[in-house]
C-alpha cells in the first residue's frame, strides 16, 4: 500500500503498492523508535496523536515499518558480526599460512638431513665391518645419526657472569641471546611441536596451542587472537600473579633501560605446589621487553643464576628456558599473540610417583599456557560487554573473587612458614597433616562475630587446616570433581561418624563456622545460584545456598541458611592433561569485598597424559549414572589402545577449620578424625566410578560376552517357564538385541547365584540404579547389605522357596543400596534360571516400581 498525494495536497492510500515516507516522516519514526523499538498498539496509537506529521498513516503501517526497522537492525548487528569474524579469520588464516610454510620447509630440512645421514650411516657401516664386534659396536652407537640428532636437542648450559662482574653490558648481551633462542621457539623452529592433544583449532577455539617433542623439560606453545591492542597484551601477561593462580609471589629485584628503549628486569618468583606431597618451585629469572623492527612487541624470560636470591626453604629451583611472548600488531582485530613456555621443573627432586606431574608437557600447557590465553579473552571479552553474569557483580569483581579463593585455597595447601602457618605433631599415622595459623583472626579477616557466625572468642584463636593427599586409578579428574560437585551428600554427610560427643559438637561449630560443609542438619537442601561462566565454560563460579535446620539448645529445630562461594575448575574440560577442582569457602549473601575466605576443597591432578585421546566425560552425573560413566570411559580407553590401569591421579583435600585456644587440641583431633572420613568416602566413591580392569561386566562389555549373553537368554527363557508369558514385549532378532532389551527393561532384575552365600552376578540398568553401583563393584556387594532389619531374619528364606518350587511372588518390602539408603518396591518377582547342567544355580529378582 502506498500514499499517494493528490491534487488538493492530502495523502491517501493506494492499496497493492508500498507506503513512501517523506524524510521528516522517517525522521519522526527513527526519533520514536530510538525511544521504542517494540511498541504495542496502545503504544502506537499514541504515537499517531504525538505527531501530527503522522497523522496520515494508517496504525496498520505503523506497526509494519517498526517490524521492519526492527528486522534490518538485526540484519546490521549480524552483519557486523560476521565482518569481525571475517577478519579475525583473515588473520588466523595468514598465522597458519605462515606457520605451516614454516613446517614445510623444516621437513624438507629433516628429510634432506636425513638422506645424508643415511649415507654417513652406510658408508660407516662399510668401514667397520672389519673391525671387532664390540668395536664395531662403539664405533656405530657414537656415530649414529640418532645421536648427533639428540646432541642438539642436548640442554645447552646457562651461561654465568663472571665473578664480581655483572655488568649492564653482560646482561644486555644475554638478554639478544634469549631473544634470539624465544623467536626461534615461537616461529617453529626452536622446537619440534605436535599438537596438544584436544585442542582443536578453529574460530572459537582456545587458539593453536603444541607441546613440545623430544626436548629437555616441558615445553608448550600457543598461537592466538586477541581482540586488545598489543601495549595491553603486554602488560596484562607480564603481570604474571593477576591471572596465574599458581603464581605466589614475584618481585623485580632490579631493571634497567637500553639507549633503543627496552627494558632488562631480574625477577624472583615462587610458584605453589599444587599438592602436598612435592616442594613449591622458585625461579630467578632475567625477562627482556624490546619492540622488534617490524614493530612486534616482545617480552623474554630465562633463568639467571646470580647468586643474589638463594632457593628459599620449602622451595625447589627451577628453571625456565628462553619463554616468552611475541605481539603482532592486527589491523582493527586486536593483536595476535604467540605464547611459549619452556620450563626444567626438577622432576627428579619429586616423588617418583609424582614425576610425569612435572614432565608433562600437557600439563604445563594446561596450567600456565592456556591460562594466559584465557585471561586475555576473558578481558577481551569484557571490554566488548560480551559477559553476562548471574548476579549484580561486575566480571572483573567475580574475577578477583575467583582469583582470592583459588589463591587462599593454594595457601591452605603450601602452609608457608612466613605466613604464619605451623605443622601440629602427628598422631602416628601419615596420612592426614595438621598446620595450625595463629595470625588469623576476626581482626585480620575482617569477619563479623555475630551470634550465629562465630570463631573467635575474646581470647584469641586462629585457622586449622586438616590436609591429605592420594593417589587414585582409574578416575578422570573432571568425573570425580563432577560427581563431588553434583553430591555433596556422598562426602559431607559424615559430621558425627566415629566422634564422640563432644569432638562432633566442637567440630560442627567450627565447620559452620570457617568452612561450611553439607553436614546432617544443614545439607538437606542446596540451592545453586551461577555468578559466571567462563569464556569456553572450564570454570564455574555460584553461589550455592543451603537450607535447612539447626538444633537449637532446648532441642527444637530452628531454620538456618547458609552459603558457599563455590569454583569449580575442569568439569567440562576434555583436553589432555587438565586438573580439576572444587573448592568453596562460607559467606554471607551479600558477597562483600570484605568477606573473609578460608576455603576447602578438593584438587584432582591427571599423572599420565600419555595417550593422545580424550575422555569421553560428556554424561550428566546423577548418583547412579554417573557411577555408571566410569565403565564407559574405561571401555572408550581401552578402544583407543591406552591401558586403563594407567590412567593415575594425585587428589589433594584440605578444609579449614576455626579454632580457639583452648580448644585448639579437641579441634585437631576432631579434624583428623573427620578428614580420614571424608578421604575414606572419597575412595568409596572413586572405586564405584571407576572401571574394573579385565570386568566382562559393564554395558560395552556385556554385549560381546557370551557368558553374559547366555545367562540374559537363560533369564528369559526361565521367565516363560515358570511364569507362562514373556518376559520382554518385543522378540529381539539377535542375542545382542535380546540383551539391550534386557539391559533397558524398566524394572530391576538382579540376580546372583546360591552358594553357600547369595553373590550377585548380574543387574541390569535400572538394577544398576536401585543398589546404586557399577556394573564392575557389583560382585563385592554382599547380598546382607541389601537386607533391612525385617529382612535379615529370613534372609535365605526367600531364595531356598524359590529354589523349591520354581518361583515366588514376593509383597512389598524395603530394600537397602550400596549406600544404605532404603529403596521401596511395590512388589517383586523371583524365579529359578534353569540351566542344562547343575553346575550353577542362580535366582533372579525383578523389582517393580521402586522408587527411593
Amino acid at each position: 500500500m502506498a500514499v499517494v498525494r493528490g491534487k488538493d495536497g492530502k495523502c491517501g492510500f493506494d492499496a497493492g503498492k508500498y507506503v513512501r515516507y517523506t524524510d521528516e516522516q522517517v525522521q519522526a519514526l527513527e526519533r520514536l523508535y530510538h525511544e521504542c523499538p517494540k511498541p504495542n498498539s496502545f503504544r502506537r496509537q499514541q504515537l499517531l496523536r504525538e505527531c501530527p506529521i503522522l497523522s496520515n498513516i494508517e496504525p496498520r503501517q505503523i506497526k509494519v515499518w517498526f517490524q521492519n526497522r526492527r528486522c534490518r537492525e538485526k540484519q546490521r548487528k549480524e552483519a557486523t558480526r560476521l565482518l569481525a569474524l571475517n577478519e579475525k579469520l583473515t588473520a588466523m588464516n595468514k598465522v597458519l599460512v605462515k606457520q605451516n610454510d614454516n613446517l614445510s620447509k623444516q621437513a624438507f630440512q629433516f628429510v634432506h638431513q636425513n638422506k645424508g645421514l643415511r649415507r654417513q650411516l652406510k658408508q660407516l657401516k662399510e668401514q667397520n665391518m672389519n673391525l671387532d664386534g664390540n668395536k664395531d659396536a662403539l664405533i656405530t652407537t657414537e656415530t649414529s645419526p640418532d645421536s648427533r640428532l639428540m646432541s642438539g636437542l642436548r640442554k645447552r648450559p646457562v651461561p654465568q657472569p663472571p665473578a664480581r662482574d655483572v655488568n649492564p653490558a653482560w646482561l644486555l648481551a644475554f638478554a639478544e641471546e634469549t631473544l634470539s633462542e624465544f623467536l626461534a621457539k615461537a616461529t617453529g623452529t626452536g622446537i619440534d611441536w605436535i599438537q596438544m592433544p584436544g585442542m582443536k583449532p578453529g574460530p572459537d577455539s582456545i587458539g593453536v596451542v603444541a607441546v613440545g617433542h623430544g626436548c629437555d623439560g616441558v615445553a608448550a606453545r600457543a598461537c592466538s587472537l586477541v581482540g586488545i591492542e598489543s601495549s595491553r597484551v603486554a602488560d596484562v601477561l607480564k603481570d604474571r600473579p593477576a591471572w596465574f593462580r599458581d603464581c605466589r609471589r614475584m618481585e623485580i629485584l632490579g631493571a634497567l633501560t637500553t639507549s633503543s628503549g627496552a627494558t632488562v628486569e631480574l625477577l624472583y618468583t615462587q610458584m605453589y605446589s599444587p599438592t602436598t606431597l612435592t616442594q613449591a618451585r622458585d625461579f630467578c629469572t632475567l625477562r627482556y621487553t624490546s619492540v622488534l623492527e617490524d614493530r612486534n612487541l616482545v617480552v623474554c624470560e630465562r633463568s639467571l643464576s646470580l647468586g643474589m636470591v638463594p632457593p628459599s626453604e620449602g622451595f625447589v629451583r627451577a628453571e625456565m628456558l628462553s619463554s616468552g611472548y611475541l605481539i603482532r600488531p592486527c589491523g582493527g582485530v586486536g593483536s595476535i599473540v604467540y605464547i611459549v613456555d619452556h620450563m626444567d621443573l626438577e622432576a627428579g627432586r619429586a616423588p617418583e610417583v609424582l614425576r610425569p606431574m612435572y614432565e608433562s608437557s600437557a600439563i604445563l600447557a594446561q596450567k600456565i599456557t592456556i591460562a594466559a590465553l584465557r585471561h586475555l579473552r576473558s578481558l577481551a571479552q569484557e571490554a566488548a560487554g560480551e559477559v553476562v553474569t548471574g548476579g549484580t557483580l561486575q566480571p572483573s569483581a567475580l574475577r578477583e573473587l575467583s582469583l582470592r579463593i583459588a589463591r587462599s585455597f593454594n595457601d591452605a595447601v603450601n602452609s608457608f612458614p612466613e605466613d604464619g602457618w605451623c605443622s601440629v605433631a602427628s598422631d602416628g599415622m601419615d596420612d592426614v597433616s595438621i598446620a595450625l595459623n595463629s595470625s588469623w583472626s576476626p581482626r585480620t579477616v575482617g569477619l563479623k562475630c555475630t551470634s550465629s557466625n562465630r570463631l573467635w572468642s575474646a581470647g584469641g584463636g586462629g585457622v586449622l587446616c586438616a590436609k591429605a593427599s592420594m593417589l587414585l586409578q582409574n578416575v578422570p579428574p573432571a568425573v570425580l570433581v563432577r560427581f563431588l560437585r553434583e553430591h555433596r551428600s556422598e562426602w559431607a554427610d559424615w559430621i558425627d561418624c566415629d566422634l564422640d560427643a563432644s569432638c562432633s559438637a566442637t567440630l560442627r561449630t567450627r565447620v559452620y563456622g570457617a568452612s561450611v560443609l553439607a553436614g546432617a542438619e544443614l545439607g538437606r537442601r542446596q540451592v545453586p545460584m551461577p555468578l559466571a561462566h567462563s569464556v569456553e565454560h572450564e570454570e564455574i563460579m555460584e553461589l550455592v545456598k543451603f537450607e535447612g535446620y539447626d538444633p537449637a539448645r532446648d532441642g527444637a529445630l530452628v531454620s538456618k541458611e547458609m552459603y558457599l562461594l563455590q569454583l569449580c575448575n575442569g568439569i567440562d574440560e576434555t583436553a589432555i592433561g587438565n586438573s580439576a577442582q572444587l573448592i568453596f569457602a562460607p559467606v554471607d549473601g551479600a558477597l562483600s569485598d570484605d568477606i573473609p575466605l578460608l576455603p576447602s576443597g578438593f584438587r584432582v591432578i591427571p599423572l599420565d597424559t600419555g595417550f593422545m585421546d580424550g575422555y569421553g566425560m560428556s554424561r550428566t552425573l546423577d548418583l547412579a549414572s554417573t557411577l555408571e560413566v566410569g565403565s564407559d570411559l574405561g571401555m572408550a580407553i581401552t578402544e583407543t589402545g591406552a591401558a586403563s590401569n594407567n590412567l593415575r591421579s594425585i587428589v589433594t583435600i584440605a578444609f579449614q577449620f576455626g579454632y580457639e585456644n583452648h580448644n585448639c587440641d579437641i579441634v585437631s583431633i576432631a579434624a583428623r578424625k573427620y578428614m580420614r572420613t571424608v578421604v575414606a568416602s572419597v575412595q568409596r566413591v572413586a572405586m564405584a566410578i571407576a572401571p574394573r580392569v579385565g570386568s566382562t561386566l559393564g554395558l560395552r562389555n556385556l554385549s560381546g560376552t557370551t557368558e553374559v549373553l547366555t545367562l540374559v537368554k537363560r533369564i528369559v527363557e526361565s521367565y516363560r517357564v515358570s511364569f507362562g508369558m514373556d518376559l520382554l514385549r518385543e522378540q529381539a532378532l539377535s542375542n545382542d538385541d535380546l540383551f539391550k532389551m534386557l539391559w533397558h527393561h524398566s524394572d530391576a532384575i538382579i540376580c546372583c547365584t546360591c552358594k553357600s552365600l547369595p553373590e550377585f552376578i548380574f543387574a541390569n540398568e535400572a538394577g544398576l540404579d536401585m543398589l546404586e553401583t557399577t556394573s564392575g563393584a557389583l560382585q563385592e556387594l554382599r547380598w546382607e547389605q541389601t537386607l533391612d532389619e525385617a529382612e535379615r531374619k529370613n534372609a535365605y528364606s526367600e531364595i531356598t522357596k524359590v529354589m523349591q518350587q520354581g518361583f515366588a511372588y514376593l509383597p512389598a518390602g524395603i530394600r537397602l543400596s550400596s549406600l544404605g539408603r532404603p529403596v521401596a518396591y511395590e512388589r517383586a518377582i523371583a524365579w529359578n534360571i534353569l540351566y542344562d547342567n547343575e553346575s550353577m544355580a542362580c535366582v533372579a529378582f525383578m523389582f517393580i516400581n521402586w522408587s527411593f
